[in-house]
């Protein structure tokens, strides 16, 4: 491994921790992750030269809170009101001596506190995804935006709109309790869902499964796991995630187009990641008798997941938690999903009653879904002409070039299928 490829590596691992730790002294995201940034600088600068440490991550920690210090000594010196931050100041001196026994030291809290902050409820959804890959996932402003196929500098927009609307709004770097937690904790699923949804059908551009990103988000969903382990819709969603990314092996054919779920090879599944979704939702579910949202959609994956073949799925038990879930979480999109669990259970024409009763919702006027769904239970009922009105349709809202491309295909011979 070259040694840019070593400081890579080991950027990843620990300039979360190495936020999250300055940001309980500084205050403000935006500072502690400019001062880790200058140290990982300057390890660009000095390793390939003079060799990786033995500890990398000591050399940076140590190196990140000299910055620190310098950026307290001056907001102190150029206003003495800032007591607490000479209080923050004195204590940063005391721990440099023993830095290295110093690191993992309420590193899990620090980073349960970066992530209920950079997911915070005040910032849009777009702005929390992309602090969150860029302070927790370590990903440069290039990198989030091809993650999200947005140009560089709408992506830098977001996070440094992200970071002032946490200084102004004095978002304090502080664990949430009680029902704030919970509804906090909300909020970075969301976050992470959204990052992973954007990976497993990507909105736009011409690739329809985007692998790197599904990864950015489960491994954002294992360390939220792992610093909350008895949380069940952390767990559930966890599940989700990986039940979904064992699919990814038979999701695209050698040329990169979608292979809808009943036509799939299962055998190209990966059944190590869905033994371990199976579990996490085991333990999930273990720990609460209600099951939340993101348990109820690892259960409809988990059906999936445990049937041999596509004539095998228990689709009864998929549409009975779709019901659940839309309760649970009622949503236009669950609606939508019902209606094909529906279809598939009790015939094309429950399913077309649930969709057509969705035609005048405005939140799906916008998007290919209703009318992909439209499309195929009516080829189902024979209807083929309205069948390929929709697919043409649909074609014209969908934005990814794989998706539309399909649709096209579908809407010239209106052939019944499942997605």
């Amino acid at each position: 491994m070259t040694a840019t490829a070593a400081i890579e590596a080991v950027w990843r691992i620990e300039q979360p921790k190495l936020a999250a730790r300055l940001t309980r002294y500084l205050r403000d995201v935006g500072l502690a992750e400019e001062v880790v940034q200058d140290a990982f600088v300057l390890a660009l600068e000095r390793w390939p030269g003079e060799g990786i440490p033995h500890n990398p991550a000591a050399w940076l920690t140590r190196v990140a809170t000299n910055r620190a210090l310098d950026r307290l000594r001056r907001t102190v010196l150029i206003d003495g009101k800032h007591r607490q931050l000479a209080v923050d100041l004195a204590e940063l001196e005391r721990e440099m001596p023993d830095i290295e026994a110093a690191l993992d030291e309420d590193i899990d809290d620090d980073l349960l506190r970066l992530i209920f902050t950079a997911c915070h409820p005040v910032l849009a959804p777009e702005q929390r995804a992309a602090l969150a890959l860029r302070m927790l996932g370590g990903l440069s402003t290039p990198q989030i935006a091809r993650a999200f196929l947005a140009p560089e500098a709408t992506v830098a927009q977001r996070i440094v709109r992200a970071k002032r609307t946490l200084r102004e709004a004095g978002v304090a770097f502080e664990m949430p309790r009680g029902q704030e937690r919970r509804e906090r904790l909300g909020a970075e699923l969301e976050v992470i869902y959204l990052i992973f949804n954007e990976g497993y059908v990507a909105s736009a551009g011409p690739d329809w499964l985007r692998t790197d990103l599904c990864g950015e988000a489960m491994r954002l969903g294992r360390l939220l796991a792992a610093l909350v382990p008895q949380e069940p819709e952390t767990l559930g969603l966890m599940a989700l995630m990986e039940l979904s990314a064992s699919r990814f092996g038979a999701r695209i054919d050698a040329a990169g187009n979608p292979v809808l779920l009943l036509d799939q090879d299962r055998s190209r599944w990966d059944w190590s990641l869905i033994r371990r979704g199976l579990d996490g939702l085991n333990r999930a579910m273990a720990l609460t008798p209600a099951p939340g949202p993101y348990q109820l959609q690892a259960m409809i994956a988990a059906c999936h997941a445990r049937a041999v073949s596509a004539a095998d799925t228990d689709w009864i038990a998929i549409a009975a938690y779709y019901q659940a879930l839309a309760l649970a979480a009622p949503s236009p999109v669950v609606e939508v999903n019902r209606a094909v669990a529906a279809g598939m259970a009790f015939g094309p024409a429950q399913g077309l009653a649930i969709a057509d009763a969705l035609r005048d919702e405005p939140r799906l006027k916008d998007t290919h879904l209703l009318p992909t769904v439209r499309g195929d239970l009516l080829a189902k009922l024979g209807r083929m002409d309205e069948a390929r009105a929709e697919f043409r349709r649909a074609a014209g809202l969908a934005g990814n070039e794989r998706e539309r491309a399909l649709l096209l295909a579908r809407a010239g011979g209106g052939e019944a299928n499942s997605g």
